[in-house]
């Protein structure tokens, strides 16, 4: 089930093109009308470009590898954690919290090893929620900066679009009084704002909406990595261990984008 999300995303975006050919031949249109690589370098051209100019480099490579990931990886499961914080209380009860860190080392979760190692150092409860909730907060951010990306992508697009429609029309009124084709120009003047709204409406903007979706649930699952944590610094038994984080459970499962992202 790990690509079941990209999957399931190419294929809207190839329901939505077929979509928009399909309205195209049956009224009468011919689809090599939108091979215009004119119109693409247009649009996606001037999209990245815009782009370059808006954000910093590191910016536009963390959100291109946060759309990958977005269409590569299913997102981890929050009931599965409730398990294993039942676990690391057992064994922290046995071992000791330093044991369960090496755990979480290998667990491949950035922030629940750091949370388990902040949680070792001595600190009081509170400085320890207190930097974990910054954490929290700047992964939060950065996530909502990859989708304000898409969401500025999407601006531009449809406005590329109607630059590269009025240059098309521009080539059509330079030979207006000699050439017979005047209506198959204007029509393939227009191919660059089909390409601009279609990729604002079919790909930046539900990509966007899917970024925001995962980044909601990455927010909870933060917080539930937090409360475990603390209950574990408290000492706190397998069975209040799941007292305690059984509302985020609840709470993820009332949420309709959560399975989708």
């Amino acid at each position: 089930m790990r690509q079941a999300s990209g999957i399931l995303s190419l294929g809207g975006l190839a329901l939505g093109v077929t979509v928009v050919g399909w309205a195209h031949v049956s009224m009468g249109g011919s689809l090599a009308i939108f091979a215009q690589p004119e119109a693409l370098a247009v649009v996606f051209g001037g999209t990245a470009a815009a782009l370059l100019v808006s954000f910093p480099g590191a910016t536009l490579r963390a959100a291109a590898g946060a759309v990958i990931d977005l269409l590569v990886r299913t997102s981890g499961r929050l009931d599965m954690l409730v398990p294993t914080f039942m676990a690391y209380a057992r064994k922290a009860r046995r071992q000791g919290l330093a044991a369960v860190e090496r755990d979480a080392a290998t667990a491949g979760d950035q922030f629940l090893s750091r949370a388990l190692a902040l949680s070792v150092t001595g600190l009081t409860p509170q400085f320890v929620r207190d930097a974990l909730d910054i954490d929290a907060r700047v992964c939060a951010e950065r996530e909502e900066e990859h989708a304000q990306v898409l969401e500025a992508a999407a601006g531009y697009a449809p406005t590329l679009g109607i630059v590269g429609a009025v240059l098309g029309l521009m080539r059509v009124m330079q030979s207006f009084a000699t050439s017979p084709g005047i209506g198959t120009g204007i029509a393939a003047a227009f191919v660059a704002t089909v390409y601009g709204v279609g990729a604002a409406n079919l790909i930046f903007l539900p990509l966007a909406t899917r970024l925001r979706a995962r980044a909601r649930r990455d927010a909870l699952r933060r917080e539930l990595v937090i409360d475990g944590v603390l209950a574990l610094r408290d000492g706190a038994s397998p069975g209040v261990v799941e007292e305690r984080l059984s509302v985020y459970i609840h709470q993820d499962r009332a949420t309709p984008l959560a399975e989708v992202a």
